[in-house]
């Protein structure tokens, strides 16, 4: 059984017992965060109407604090001494994903 999530603008696909990094999410380690899920598939069932996966949940363990690459730019305007050096670094949290429950 698998399920499509989202979360922080972006859709993953997991599974139970599966590990991975998301956008930073409110809480700390150990915290329980819940999901809805967009999709869900148990063997040949496919459900994705947004009745059908009203009860539907997706339920993760929060493991740790992760950051992402560091991406550094700089613009420039050419003839006026303009210059701005710049760089930015994700924070992601580390999730385990533990269970995926169909609800009724």
């Amino acid at each position: 059984m698998y399920a499509v999530i989202r979360t922080g603008g972006k859709q993953s696909r997991v599974a139970e017992g599966e590990q991975l990094d998301v956008e930073s999410l409110p809480g700390g380690v150990g915290d329980e965060v819940r999901f809805t899920p967009l999709l869900l598939v148990d063997g040949e069932t496919v459900v994705a109407a947004p009745g059908e996966l009203a009860g539907a949940s997706v339920t993760a363990r929060v493991l740790g604090e992760a950051k992402g690459p560091k991406i550094r730019g700089f613009t420039y305007k050419n003839k006026s001494n303009q210059r701005r050096r710049w760089g930015h670094r994700q924070h992601y949290s580390t999730i385990e994903i533990t269970g995926i429950s169909r609800g009724s």
